[in-house]
């Protein structure tokens, strides 16, 4: 039996959240070359995957962050995923702006948190971590305790890592980045010698250049 890691990259990748075209780079809005692209929110189109995610988020918060009072989705990819687990659980649910709204009561935080509370993170992608984190300095400043947080993927950037070590934030993902290596050459979607390509990238993404 398949690992979800590697199950749910596969979905992930049938679906065209997760597009691999290492011989044709994207551009990231960073300006980085990529030859990745994640688009999460796609999984909400499709019942399966998307009941998937909610189970598996579900399961993981049980198992790992017992105590969470309430889940928090980092907007704007996760706030419907973590909606859905928040919901699966009974739990109280927030959502985290990227920035404040820029009128009426310009919150950053939408919903209501009780500070003391012991909240969990729900983000869809981690890449260097940054907005991720930023999130979580929002949810603490609230006065609330951040007892951890789940990812549906991460490139698991060297950056990332470093990050979340920092801040003191265990971070959890249903799948990742080498999984999806591994999925998308058993399935064909690259050829074995992109493999090489892929992780390359991935040890330095600012300054990777595509070879010609």
């Amino acid at each position: 039996m398949k690992q979800l890691a590697q199950l749910l990259a596969e979905k992930l990748l049938g679906i065209k959240a997760v597009k691999l075209q290492p011989l044709n780079p994207f551009t990231w809005a960073s300006g980085w070359n990529s030859p990745i692209y994640t688009d999460n929110r796609k999984t909400l189109s499709y019942p399966e995957i998307r009941n998937i995610i909610k189970v598996e988020l579900s399961r993981l918060i049980v198992e790992n962050f017992g105590d969470a009072e309430a889940v928090a989705g980092v907007a704007t990819g996760a706030i419907a995923a973590g909606a859905l687990a928040a919901d699966n659980l009974g739990l109280p649910y927030v959502y985290v702006r990227s920035t404040p709204k820029d009128h009426g009561l310009e919150n950053l935080i939408e919903g209501n948190l009780k500070p003391g509370q012991k909240v969990v993170v729900i983000e869809d992608l981690v890449s260097t971590g940054k907005s991720s984190l930023k999130a979580v300095e929002a949810i603490r400043n609230a006065g609330c305790e951040v007892v951890g947080m789940l990812a549906i993927f991460t490139y698991g950037f060297p950056v990332a890592e470093e990050r979340f070590n920092e801040a003191g934030v265990k971070l959890i993902t249903l799948t990742n980045y080498n999984a999806m290596i591994e999925a998308a050459i058993e399935i064909g979607a690259i050829r074995p010698d992109d493999e090489e390509t892929l992780k390359e990238w991935r040890q330095d993404p600012e300054n990777w250049t595509p070879n010609k």
